[in-house]
């Protein structure tokens, strides 16, 4: 397994992220199938486990805990706070509180759920527009000098809170979506983030599995799939973001490798600062996805990925308008 670095925390360069365990994207997993992916995940040296404490109103951070039972030391454990309800199947919480008090309440709800004295990272899901984010990063570093946590992140955050929040204590990661059909972490926060020395955890590396090349209509989806709440998923943008997963199914054909594979490999030779979360909840898939570690790709085979998807090129914003006023903070 290659490594990454997040700041002075070294990571697995391929992460699992755990959100699909337990809600979002259809009929709930198998949880015996969820904890057997998370431990095959761990045998095969992917030990950068994400989750959070609103997926599945807790119950994910549970599972996770119950598959780290005995070998949490052989994981970089990450979770996160911020949303105070649990995300529905169509959209996100849209309640997020980032004061003091309710930080430290929600470190300490984490560590029961997960069965655990301390996370190794831990992330402001969204930052709250009513706290300033120097009150919560300094929140957030108490629970690093009580031993609780050892390395702070935020996630889905602008390049200007970054800098405030690390001039308050070194931020590791950000995590934001990032992937060949959302590039718009390359204009702005990635650059801010090389110059301070903090990683870049990119989560839907898949796009939420559009990138599969393996979602062909609306009916793919199960009713209660958030992503049928999602514009990028809907009416002509669907059909739209449809031709431009094909052509990348087309560079996976030349290659050898499935579409999954070649996105991912194209985040991988990013930079040693990158480590993508794909999500999966089942070991066939998991399989697929480490195959990613064995891509190596060219000057030119980058350039065609890049022209493939311009920055501009996908139809449709990430989430809702609700979602979307989130985002940027």
């Amino acid at each position: 397994m290659r490594e990454s670095q997040l700041g002075d925390l070294t990571v697995s360069s391929l992460g699992l992220g755990c959100m699909g365990m337990s809600q979002s994207y259809g009929v709930r997993a198998d949880d015996a199938e969820s904890i057997a992916t998370l431990h095959a995940a761990i045998d095969a040296g992917c030990t950068f486990i994400d989750t959070a404490d609103v997926y599945g109103d807790g119950e994910n951070e549970e599972l996770v805990g119950r598959a780290l039972a005995g070998r949490r030391d052989e994981v970089v454990l990450a979770t996160k706070f911020g949303f105070k309800r649990p995300a529905s199947a169509v959209a996100l919480p849209s309640v997020v509180d980032g004061s003091p008090a309710y930080a430290r309440e929600a470190i300490d709800a984490s560590l029961r759920r997960l069965g655990v004295d301390h996370v190794d990272l831990w992330y402001l899901h969204r930052r709250d527009p009513q706290v300033p984010i120097e009150e919560t990063v300094g929140a957030m570093a108490s629970m690093v000098e009580a031993g609780k946590v050892r390395y702070l992140g935020l996630s889905e955050v602008n390049g200007e809170t970054v800098r405030a929040a690390h001039a308050v204590h070194p931020i590791s990661a950000v995590q934001s979506e990032w992937s060949l059909w959302t590039r718009d972490p390359e204009t702005v926060v990635l650059p801010t983030l090389r110059e301070l020395g903090v990683g870049f955890v990119p989560f839907s590396p898949l796009g939420r599995g559009f990138l599969t090349g393996q979602i062909k209509s609306e009916a793919d989806f199960p009713e209660d799939d958030m992503r049928r709440g999602l514009p990028r998923f809907q009416g002509e943008n669907f059909q739209r973001n449809l031709d431009l997963v094909a052509a990348v199914q087309s560079l996976a054909a030349e290659k050898g490798v499935t579409a999954s594979q070649l996105a991912l490999a194209w985040l991988l030779a990013q930079g040693n600062d990158v480590a993508p979360i794909p999500g999966t909840k089942r070991r066939t898939y998991l399989a697929e996805n480490l195959g990613a570690l064995d891509v190596s790709l060219s000057a030119d085979e980058l350039a065609a990925l890049d022209a493939t998807f311009p920055a501009d090129s996908v139809a449709g914003q990430r989430y809702t308008d609700g979602g979307m006023d989130l985002v940027g903070k």
